[in-house]
């Protein structure tokens, strides 16, 4: 049986970013996974209850997803609001999913607080990105989900064809 792929709702084309908006990821091996039952999606801030359109948020003070899961950081909204337990709640939810439905493999946005990978932004809400994962992306990672960014999709689709 082929092993299942979480995939962030947004790069399948729902509109549930925190702007009310999509990011697609249109590329062939997208549209062959879906033929093959292979995809699970999720937003995980919407599955623990964040509305849309929502502020942006960000990990507070340069830290990174491991420091949130930890209960060294937080993650705030440009208003201010600390939204931590919102976003722990949505990396708990997107795992306990991806476990359930037997994810080997996530495909996040990347940027996001929530499933960034490869990079997040630094707390400023100034644009300004750094290396580093997000809460949900770290949270997949350290149960043994394979994650990889939008930008990786052929490091994916070669890992799977391992």
């Amino acid at each position: 049986m082929q092993s299942k792929i979480l995939v962030s709702a947004c790069l399948m084309g729902h509109a549930v970013r925190y702007d009310g908006r999509a990011k697609p990821l249109l590329h062939p091996a997208i549209e062959r996974w879906r033929a093959e039952g292979r995809l699970v999606t999720i937003c995980p801030e919407m599955s623990a209850g964040m509305t849309v359109p929502r502020p942006p948020a960000e990990i507070a003070e340069a830290a990174t997803g491991e420091e949130v899961l930890a209960g060294k950081a937080r993650v705030a909204e440009l208003t201010g609001a600390d939204v931590t337990e919102e976003f722990l709640q949505a990396a708990k939810n997107a795992v306990t999913l991806a476990l359930q439905a037997g994810c080997h493999y996530a495909l996040l946005i990347d940027g996001s607080p929530s499933c960034g990978s490869g990079f997040i932004y630094d707390g400023t809400f100034s644009g300004r990105k750094q290396t580093g994962n997000g809460v949900t992306a770290a949270a997949l990672k350290a149960a043994g989900v394979e994650v990889f960014s939008d930008h990786e999709i052929e490091q994916l689709i070669d890992r799977i064809a391992e």
